[in-house]
C-alpha cells in the first residue's frame, strides 16, 4: 500500500472521471491526484468555475458570482494556499453592514446567529417594541419540539415572534439560499442551531449557548476571506493545479450517457475479488463507460459533481431511485447588477453595504458597497466605486422576467431609495444565475441520505456539490472530499457531513 504526501493511502483508484467542472469537481479532482489517480474532468460549459466568476467593469476586477468564502472552516482556505493563492487571500476591508428596513439603513445587529438573537436587546433599532417585547416571552413558553427537522422561519416565529424572522432571519438566509426562511431546514441550513434548540427549552438560552461555546473557541481572524482579483480565480489556479500535475479539463464536452460496464482496466478484476474477500469497498468491483460528445471513456469510477437535474439524468438508467430523489431539488434563480460610478462627489453610507427584508416589499434583496468592502477592488482605479446588487429569491419569476435594462433601472431606484445615489454609472454588467442555488426544505438530509443509499449501491460512484451538504464554497469542497474518501474506500467523510452538514453563512451584504 502506498502513500500520498498528505498522508492519505493511495489504493489503486485507477482512471477516475469527474464530471463537472465547478468548485467541487475541481477540488474533487485535485484530492484525487493527491491520492494517486488518474483524472479526466468533463465541463460541458465552456469555462471552468461554475458559480464563481470572476469579471470586468468600467477597468476593474470585480466578482460577478459568489465574492468571499468563509474561513472558519479549513477547505476553503487550505485549497486556495495550495493553488498557490495563499498571498493573495485577503479579509474585508470592513465588516460593518446595515440592513434596510422600517424606511431606513438600520447597522447590522451583532449577537444573533442568523437573525436569531440571544436577547432582545441584540435587536434593538431594527425591531418595533412589540417585537422586541415578544422576545422576552421566550423564555415563559413550553418547549417548541423540533421533531426530525423543522422550517426555520416556524420555529423563531413561534418562539420569538415573526418580526424577528420577517426583519432579520429572512434577509439573512436569503442571502445565502435565495429562498423563504419559511420553508428552509433548520436542520441542514443552521445546524449549530438545532441541535442548541434540541437541548434547550429556551431558544434565546440556545442562543446563548452557542455564543458562550464560540466564545470558548477564542477563534480569531477573519470570518470570512476574498482573494484579490477576485474568488473567481480559484477555480482557475485550481484547474491550472490539476493540469500541471497530470490531470485532463474538457470543456463543452457535455456527458450524455453514463453507464456500467465495458472493458476493465488491466488487473481490476483481480483487485475487486482481493478487496471483496476483505470487505473492502473501494473502486474496483467494476467500471464505467461515460459516453460524452464523440468520446467514450472507460472510468474505473465516476464522481458526479453536477447540479441535481443534470445529475439525476445522468443517473437514470442506473440509480433511477437516486435519479427520482435529484429530479425533486428545488432551485431558486437569481441576477446580480454590477455598477461602476464616478467617485468624484458620489456619497455612500459606510459599511460594505446592506440586506433588504422581503417584508419591505423593496425588489433588491441585498446590495453590497464593493469598493469599500474590498481594498483589492478599491485600489484598482480610485476613482472608480463599484456596486451590486442581488435580484431574485425562490419563486420570483416575474422580476427575473425583465430584460438587463429593467433589472439595472430597478437596482438604481431601490440604491436611491437606500441611500440618495442618484448618479448615471459608468458602466452596469447584468449577470444571471438561472437555477442557481438549490433550495434545503423541510427533510432535505433525508432525501440526501436517500441518494446517498441508492448511489452506494453503485460502487466506484459517488456525489458531491452544493446540493447535498451547503451551499458556500467550504461545504462544495468538503463534500468533494468525502466523495474521493469513499471513492478510497474510507466513508468517515460522508457521514460526518450527514451527521454535521456546513453551515453557510452570510458573508455579509450582497453575498
Amino acid at each position: 500500500m502506498s502513500t500520498t504526501g498528505n498522508g492519505a493511502t493511495g489504493r489503486g483508484l485507477g482512471h477516475v472521471v469527474v464530471i463537472g467542472a465547478g468548485v467541487a469537481g475541481l477540488a474533487a479532482a485535485h484530492r484525487l491526484l493527491d491520492r494517486g489517480a488518474r483524472v479526466t474532468v468533463l465541463e460541458a460549459g465552456d469555462r471552468v468555475g461554475g458559480k464563481l466568476l470572476p469579471g470586468e467593469i468600467a477597468g476593474v476586477r470585480v466578482d460577478l458570482g459568489a465574492e468571499s468564502m468563509l474561513a472558519r472552516r479549513p477547505e476553503a482556505v487550505t485549497l486556495a494556499r495550495e493553488a498557490g493563492l495563499g498571498d493573495r487571500l485577503q479579509p474585508p476591508a470592513t465588516a460593518t453592514a446595515a440592513i434596510w428596513t422600517r424606511g431606513a439603513l438600520r447597522p447590522m445587529p451583532k449577537g444573533h446567529v442568523m437573525g436569531v438573537p440571544g436577547t432582545a436587546a441584540a435587536l434593538a433599532g431594527v425591531l418595533s417594541d412589540e417585537g422586541l417585547a415578544r422576545i422576552g416571552r421566550d423564555t415563559d413558553l413550553p418547549r417548541t419540539e423540533t421533531g426530525d427537522d423543522i422550517a426555520v422561519g416556524e420555529y423563531v416565529a413561534a418562539r420569538l415572534g415573526r418580526e424577528v424572522v420577517d426583519r432579520l432571519v429572512e434577509p439573512l438566509l436569503g442571502g445565502v439560499y435565495a429562498g423563504d426562511a419559511y420553508r428552509i431546514s433548520m436542520r441542514s441550513a443552521v445546524p449549530q442551531l438545532f441541535q442548541a434548540a434540541r437541548t434547550h427549552d429556551s431558544l434565546t438560552e440556545a442562543v446563548r449557548a452557542i455564543q458562550a461555546k464560540a466564545a470558548a473557541a477564542r477563534q480569531t481572524g477573519p470570518v470570512f476571506l476574498g482573494i484579490e482579483g477576485g474568488v473567481g480565480g480559484l477555480p482557475l489556479a485550481v484547474a491550472d493545479s490539476v493540469r500541471a500535475r497530470g490531470g485532463e479539463i474538457l470543456t463543452r464536452t457535455p456527458v450524455r450517457e453514463l453507464r456500467r460496464g465495458g472493458p476493465a482496466r488491466p488487473g481490476a478484476e483481480g483487485e475487486a475479488q482481493s478487496r471483496a474477500a476483505t470487505g473492502d469497498t473501494a473502486v474496483g468491483h467494476g467500471v464505467w463507460r461515460v459516453l460524452a460528445g464523440e468520446r467514450v471513456l472507460d472510468a474505473d469510477a465516476v464522481v458526479l459533481a453536477v447540479p441535481a437535474r443534470p445529475a439525476a439524468d445522468l443517473l437514470r438508467a442506473e440509480a433511477p431511485g437516486a435519479a427520482a430523489e435529484l429530479a425533486a431539488v428545488e432551485y431558486a434563480s437569481m441576477a446580480l447588477v454590477t455598477l461602476a460610478y464616478r467617485r468624484a462627489g458620489l456619497r455612500l453610507p459606510e459599511g460594505s453595504g446592506f440586506l433588504v427584508p422581503p417584508v419591505d416589499g423593496r425588489t433588491i434583496k441585498a446590495s453590497t458597497f464593493a469598493s469599500q468592502k474590498w481594498g483589492w477592488i478599491a485600489g484598482q482605479d480610485p476613482d472608480v466605486v463599484v456596486l451590486r446588487t442581488s435580484v431574485g429569491r425562490h419563486g420570483e419569476t416575474q422580476v427575473l422576467g425583465r430584460d438587463d435594462a429593467g433589472l439595472v433601472e430597478i437596482s438604481r431606484h431601490d440604491l436611491r431609495e437606500a441611500t440618495g445615489l442618484d448618479a448615471e454609472p459608468l458602466e452596469t454588467r447584468v449577470t444571471r444565475w438561472t437555477d442557481g442555488l438549490p433550495q434545503y426544505p423541510v427533510g432535505h438530509h433525508a432525501r440526501v441520505a436517500r441518494i446517498r443509499e441508492h448511489v452506494a449501491r453503485l460502487p466506484g460512484l459517488a456525489v458531491c456539490g452544493a446540493q447535498y451538504d451547503g451551499v458556500g464554497i467550504p461545504a462544495c469542497i468538503a463534500s468533494a472530499y468525502a466523495a474521493v474518501d469513499q471513492l478510497d474506500g474510507d466513508p468517515g467523510g460522508v457521514a460526518e457531513l450527514t451527521a454535521n452538514p456546513v453551515q453557510s453563512l452570510h458573508g455579509g451584504a450582497g453575498e
